[in-house]
């Protein structure tokens, strides 16, 4: 059994299983991909063991609050804990989608920040002093909460905004979007990026309560821009292989021992980046 292990979410494809086949090759533990459909999973980690490569598999869909619960004992119980974990599981919706901007506000939000707190809420308790927890956001966040009123943006770039107070903000979004009302209400005019805004705040708050509460272990937590990467999901145009995507996100969960920053920031092209 070995004693040190990685954990990526949304493991499958794209950005997801390129940071599956890094870590495969640089981290010195088991690497978990993990996947809300059993069969893509399994396919993916034959896929990469034709590279030489063995990751392992196990079922994860962070929309699905059991699958999360069963994955984090599963954890516990194996490893004690986890070392590395990967929060990359994510959506968006196409550009040309046709669905309600209410529907897309409520399904990404769902996703990209809800379900992805869901997975830190049970998983934090589980790293395991030295580790390293990396939620993979986006520029877009930023730049969307450029496009926010000032009484928004002031709250998300405040260092006393709450777990609890983010959350309503986030459901505020929801429900002024499904009321056609979000714009007056001060935000931007899209559901992906403050899904990645929202996302980027949790990591901030996340990074000053470990500091708070355990200071002395060593934990990492940042947030980070892959780039635009040629994915199902940013489409064939964007300039990045996902290979070239995962580089950011790999580098902040192989932090060296020791390390003291980045911790609680936003990087991209392993740069820490204004907020």
């Amino acid at each position: 059994m070995s004693s040190r292990v990685a954990v990526v979410t949304g493991g499958n494809k794209g950005i997801g299983l390129a940071i599956v086949r890094a870590l495969c090759k640089q981290f010195e533990g088991d690497v978990y991909l993990t996947a809300r459909d059993v069969g893509r999973g399994q396919a993916a980690v034959e896929s990469l063991g034709t590279e030489g490569l063995k990751p392992m598999f196990h079922q994860l869909d962070i929309n699905d609050l059991n699958s999360i619960i069963n994955a984090a004992a599963f954890f516990k119980q194996k490893y004690g804990g986890v070392d590395v974990l990967i929060n990359n599981a994510g959506i968006a919706f196409k550009v040309a989608d046709t669905a309600p901007f209410a529907v897309q506000a409520e399904v990404t939000l769902k996703t990209n920040f809800f379900a992805t707190r869901d997975m830190l809420t049970h998983f934090m308790p589980l790293i395991k002093a030295g580790g390293r927890v990396v939620n993979v956001s986006s520029f877009v966040g930023c730049r969307t909460l450029n496009q926010c009123s000032e009484a928004l943006k002031q709250r998300f770039r405040s260092d006393d905004i709450t777990e609890d107070e983010l959350v309503g903000l986030m459901q505020r979004f929801v429900d002024e979007a499904k009321k056609g009302s979000h714009k007056e209400d001060g935000w931007a005019d899209t559901a992906y990026g403050v899904s990645k805004t929202g996302l980027t705040t949790l990591s901030y708050i996340l990074a000053r309560r470990l500091s708070k509460e355990r200071p002395n272990d060593g934990i990492l937590l940042n947030a980070c821009c892959p780039g635009w990467v040629r994915t199902d999901m940013a489409g064939p145009k964007a300039p990045k292989s996902p290979d070239e995507g995962a580089e950011t996100p790999v580098y902040l969960a192989l932090l060296p021992p020791g390390a003291t920053e980045p911790h609680g920031k936003f990087v991209s092209e392993k740069e820490v980046q204004p907020w």
